[in-house]
């Protein structure tokens, strides 16, 4: 028997408000509404350029220099530099305010928690962040759109400034390890949380899905507001299948026309 989405989100609001440490755990689904599109669904980035999923892959990006040159074209013209936070993004705020956040982890590489103004100190972007570039040869890093300027001002596949290496975006690439600390910081937050809520993610994408049978098995309650079925459907207490816009600032207790909902 499916369970209506108001009797859904309801028990799920009680849930939160009954917890005093949730972890939450977001995927590219929170993103959407800040005109950011997925990857896999029908509109998604590799959906619609199989050959932006190559350079997602280390070892294809590190010997192909035209994939590289693509990538570079691809991330000049991204919608994600002229995104701003959406609903969702402000609502988890009040889960700071309230002091009831244990932990945000995202595998969105937008930066757009941090641009909400979610606390560092609370947030691992556990799949990097294309806001910073790094060289894969030596420590050299920089903001991203100091390589950008570089590309519009004519250079196709910018090197390091200083050891001439490969340059590519923070985000962890397919065939490189995730940081340990993040991996580390996750687990805690999964075991030490009596709520872990999953927003807008398929949770399909291992190891960061693995919070979820963590958090469980833990004793924590799970709830999932996603738009479709995920992987982990089978673990969870509570599952909203609805707009994340409209369900989030509910679901942790905000107001329709509460003032934290309209921050630039």
């Amino acid at each position: 028997m499916v369970t209506p989405p108001e009797v859904a989100l309801d028990a799920a609001t009680q849930i939160i408000a009954n917890a005093s440490r949730v972890t939450v755990l977001t995927g590219a689904g929170i993103s959407t509404d800040s005109e950011i599109p997925d990857y896999r669904g029908p509109n998604g980035v590799w959906t619609k350029n199989p050959g932006a999923e190559k350079a997602s892959n280390l070892q294809t990006y590190v010997a192909d220099p035209e994939v590289r040159k693509a990538a570079w074209r691809v991330r000049l013209d991204s919608p994600i530099w002229d995104a701003r936070p959406n609903v969702g993004h402000h609502s988890l705020l009040r889960l700071e305010h309230d002091e009831k956040l244990e932990l945000l982890v995202t595998q969105n590489v937008d930066g757009l928690h941090a641009k909400a103004g979610s606390d560092p100190g609370r947030l691992v972007e556990i799949h990097g962040s294309v806001r910073h570039v790094v060289c894969l040869g030596c420590d050299y890093s920089d903001p991203m759109q100091v390589a950008l300027d570089r590309v519009r001002a004519g250079e196709e596949d910018p090197s390091c400034l200083q050891c001439s290496g490969i340059l590519k975006s923070s985000t962890i690439s397919f065939g490189q390890s995730l940081v340990e600390d993040d991996l580390i910081r996750a687990e805690q937050g999964a075991r030490n949380c009596d709520v872990l809520l999953a927003v807008g993610s398929t949770l399909a994408v291992g190891p960061i899905n693995g919070m979820v049978p963590v958090a469980k098995q833990a004793g924590a309650r799970i709830v999932i507001l996603n738009g479709g079925p995920t992987d982990m459907d089978h673990y969870a207490d509570v599952i909203v299948n609805a707009s994340i816009s409209d369900a989030l600032p509910a679901m942790v207790g905000i107001a329709s026309g509460d003032a934290m909902l309209n921050r630039p």
